[in-house]
């Protein structure tokens, strides 16, 4: 009789977190301020699991948050890659951002784990490393940006719409996806307690 190897469920995060902005104000990708393109319009998001590995021997998971846009054929483009721990402070961050009205920088605290990023932007390059998030509520949309150097103007990356109807669909869709990405370490963490006992 064969013994059984446990493996990792499969969990689709891309198929399960699609939101679609059409119907929604107007948003846009910005491909950094000296860009030669114009700003990308934003069609959808999606959450994307991209690793799910082990890191300083800890189990470790990186997300992806990605735009898709008719102008590219809607192919899936990265915008935000982050660690477990970001979903729950953005997801806050953005709804007092747009129920405020007021300006919220997100501090993107150091990770326990040297020599890794807990968040990188792609917009603006492979993966530059984040220390804060600005998030600029407007009349419609709420500008996702980051903080450059001091006195140097912020550097919005993308947008997001600021209706309630989005609000209530994104909140949901991270809530879901929080849950996607713990459970995923929870199985990790099993697996990785079996292999030792084995």
């Amino acid at each position: 009789m064969a013994e059984n190897t446990p493996t990792l469920t499969d969990r689709n995060l891309e198929a399960s977190t699609i939101i679609s902005l059409k119907r929604e104000p107007a948003c846009f990708a910005f491909l950094c301020s000296g860009a030669e393109h114009p700003p990308l319009p934003v069609d959808s998001i999606n959450l994307d699991l991209a690793s799910a590995d082990y890191f300083g021997g800890r189990a470790s998971i990186w997300a992806t948050l990605e735009i898709r846009s008719g102008a590219t054929n809607e192919r899936p483009m990265a915008v935000l890659g982050f660690d477990e721990t970001f979903l729950r402070p953005f997801t806050r961050a953005l709804v007092e951002a747009s129920t405020t009205r007021i300006a919220h920088r997100m501090t993107i605290a150091e990770g326990e784990r040297c020599g890794r990023h807990r968040v990188v932007e792609y917009v603006t390059g492979n993966g530059s490393p984040l220390t804060e998030l600005v998030l600029t509520p407007h009349d419609h949309v709420v500008l996702v940006g980051t903080s450059s150097s001091p006195g140097d103007p912020d550097e919005t990356l993308f947008q997001l719409p600021r209706t309630d109807s989005f609000l209530r669909v994104f909140t949901k869709m991270t809530f879901q996806a929080d849950q996607t990405l713990r459970d995923t370490l929870a199985d990790m963490e099993k697996l990785a307690r079996r292999q030792k006992v084995g």
